[in-house]
């Protein structure tokens, strides 16, 4: 009979991608200035979903220092697609500019300061992939505009579902007709916090 593997989180722990120099020095930031970021793993999985979506414009919603951003990128043609990010922080958003310089995506990347909830109404869809990382009070306003958005079977990602501010999302987008979810408990070293909820969730 089979048996699970013992110590199973340290076990998953040593399996983290390898990734840049870059995006190691702003986990180092992140975790010295208590900055919430997706972490390597999550950040991995978002680069696999980008590709296999064969997404070629791609929304974020909380940009912080760009960390999410690159990993996305990664998965992208500079040429022909592009990635818009919208940060509520004046100040992230500069950091966020001088890393995408660094990660040379400048090209790539718009970046758009101000509340997301109010810029949704006004940007131009569609898109192919969604990755929403906001305050989680706001995820289930902002559902509906993210909906709208979305091209006909576009993929919309929402990280920290397993936070109580964002029942009203979870429950919302489960029971929504619009929507085909599913909302995974999971356990993602160097994510912000290790064990959390990831929902994925395709425009129906």
């Amino acid at each position: 009979m089979s048996v699970m593997i013992q110590n199973p989180e340290d076990f998953f722990r040593a399996l983290i991608p390898e990734r840049s120099d870059l995006l190691k020095s702003l986990e180092a930031e992140a975790l010295e200035e208590g900055i919430p970021i997706i972490g390597p793993v999550v950040g991995e999985l978002l680069h696999i979903l980008v590709k296999v979506a064969g997404a070629k414009r791609v929304l974020e919603l909380g940009t912080a220092t760009g960390y999410s951003a690159i990993h996305m990128t990664r998965a992208m043609d500079p040429k022909t697609d592009q990635l818009i990010t919208l940060e509520l922080s004046q100040g992230l958003v500069q950091r966020a500019r001088e890393n995408f310089k660094k990660a040379g995506v400048q090209d790539l990347v718009t970046l758009l300061q101000g509340d997301c909830r109010e810029i949704l109404k006004e940007i131009s869809g569609p898109f192919d992939l969604i990755f929403m990382d906001i305050d989680k009070q706001y995820y289930r306003e902002v559902l509906p505009l993210c909906h709208k958005l979305l091209s006909q079977n576009g993929l919309l990602i929402t990280d920290n579902t397993a936070f109580s501010d964002a029942l009203d999302f979870d429950q919302a987008v489960y029971q929504d007709k619009g929507w085909r979810s599913v909302n995974l408990l999971c356990f993602l070293p160097q994510h912000s916090p290790e064990k959390d909820g990831i929902c994925l969730a395709m425009k129906a």
